[in-house]
């Protein structure tokens, strides 16, 4: 279970003791001599399967409007999945949040209903205070025990998690993973890979840096042709199918309850976090394409402050960049750049939409700051032939950092890896090879 105290006898306890459990000590409450021994990858392997096949109220819990699964619903069994596996990691004596999701993509759409079987384990540890979780969701197989076969793996992701010391909220040494096997190997290798990608990203990202000479050169192009369309003098104007960033923006606000709160009571478990932010996303992206959107990739996304219970959580959604993708009677595939400038008329039928969502929190007196609480980057494929083009400077950072995140995805999508998604555990602990990714055209029954 997520959640293993009634909220009111927490509630109780909270009061009686007088202590504010969010709240920083300077006390240590893990312990400094507990056994830090390498564990093996095997030890931290969970698996679980959902029966929606078979169980239709619980199947009720997961279906939208038009009888498809939620992929919101999904996403909250995901992170919460990574909880399980870290704490068979680290044990009961820290606390453990998610960091970052660095991935989450489509590899075989779902074509009907069936049960689900979810799976993962540590990938990655070092002994410091973070670790890599590697799971998969595929359709489970008919008989218990049975291998899972590439072509029933639906889903594929990394969550990379963080372990804290409950009482200081600091950082703390974490087993390191042990590794025997080949395949293990090249698991741990995947996850050092990612480590150190992102790491290099961090070092190269526009707060630290300015854009390069090619990003520099496109948003100049696209600042020239859009004087061109206030010119009086130039018949050019702006294509009825280009929409400003500025228009594409919307809102939500919602109080934090408790129902949705994580295995420590007083903050708000990620994956409620993913759930609400997918679901804004997708209305964004139909909302600006006038389209049923298909969910291609939860590119990677960072949680940076915790949200409380009974905190009010705002959430934002922008279109930050749009790529248009070729077809043909034989085959598809993306263009590699004809999107740089938005503004640009194209003739292609459907185009990938990313939405980014930056959320903040505010206690219910509003009497403190804002604080981010996270930014969420989601990829559709929609049939429009649509484009989003920044007007200031602030637009032009997000369309930039977008078109970086979108020719990572392009090389997932196009190429079958590549995208820094993380290795998988199958059904005996094994990993998933060269999956060709999801182009979103496929008959599905995931929303």
């Amino acid at each position: 279970m997520r959640v293993r105290t009634p909220w009111v006898e927490a509630l109780r306890k909270k009061q009686e003791e007088g202590i504010d459990p969010t709240k920083k000590s300077d006390v240590a409450a893990t312990p400094s001599d507990r056994d830090l021994t390498p564990k093996r990858m095997a030890d931290s392997y969970h698996r679980v399967v959902i029966p929606l096949a078979q169980d239709p109220w619980l199947l009720d819990n997961y279906l939208n409007a038009n009888g498809h699964i939620r992929l919101g619903t999904i996403f909250m069994d995901l992170d919460a999945l990574s909880g399980v596996i870290a704490y068979k990691h680290t044990g009961e004596s820290v606390t453990t949040v998610t960091a970052a999701v660095d991935r989450i993509t489509i590899n075989h759409p779902l074509k009907e209903l069936c049960d689900l079987e979810l799976s993962g384990q540590v990938t990655f540890a070092t002994g410091r205070s973070s670790m890599e979780i590697s799971i998969q969701v595929a359709k489970a197989p008919k008989e218990a025990g049975a291998p899972v076969h590439p072509e029933d793996v639906l889903m594929t992701c990394a969550f990379t998690m963080v372990s804290l010391d409950p009482s200081t909220k600091r950082p703390v040494a974490i087993c390191p993973v042990k590794v025997e096997s080949e395949e293990e190997k090249r698991l741990f290798a995947l996850g050092e890979k990612n480590y150190n990608t992102k790491k290099d990203r961090a070092k190269t990202g526009l707060r630290k840096q300015t854009p390069n000479d090619e990003e520099s050169d496109l948003i100049h192009a696209m600042w020239l042709r859009q004087l061109e369309y206030h010119d009086p003098n130039n018949p050019l104007r702006k294509p009825p199918n280009t929409h400003y960033m500025s228009s594409t923006t919307l809102h939500s606000s919602q109080i934090m309850q408790p129902q949705y709160r994580n295995r420590h009571n007083f903050m708000i478990f990620g994956g409620y976090l993913l759930k609400t932010s997918f679901e804004l996303a997708f209305c964004c992206a139909a909302a600006f394409s006038h389209s049923r959107p298909t969910f291609l990739s939860l590119d990677p996304s960072t949680f940076e402050n915790p949200v409380p219970v009974g905190s009010v959580l705002y959430l934002k959604a922008t279109v930050a960049y749009t790529e248009p993708v070729t077809t043909s009677s034989s085959s598809s595939s993306s263009s590699a750049n004809t999107n740089d400038d938005p503004s640009s008329a194209t003739t292609t039928t459907t185009t990938r939409v990313q939405i980014r969502i930056d959320s903040k929190v505010r206690d219910i007196e509003h009497g403190s700051s804002t604080k981010p609480t996270g930014q969420f980057n989601y990829t559709f494929l929609v049939e429009s032939d649509i484009s989003v083009a920044p007007q200031t400077y602030e637009e032009f950072m997000i369309w930039v950092d977008a078109r970086r995140r979108a020719e990572r995805v392009r090389g997932s999508i196009d190429g079958g890896g590549g995208g820094g998604g993380g290795g998988m555990a199958a059904g005996d602990g094994g990993g998933m090879k060269g999956s060709r990714k999801d182009d979103g055209r496929g008959v599905r029954v995931t929303e």
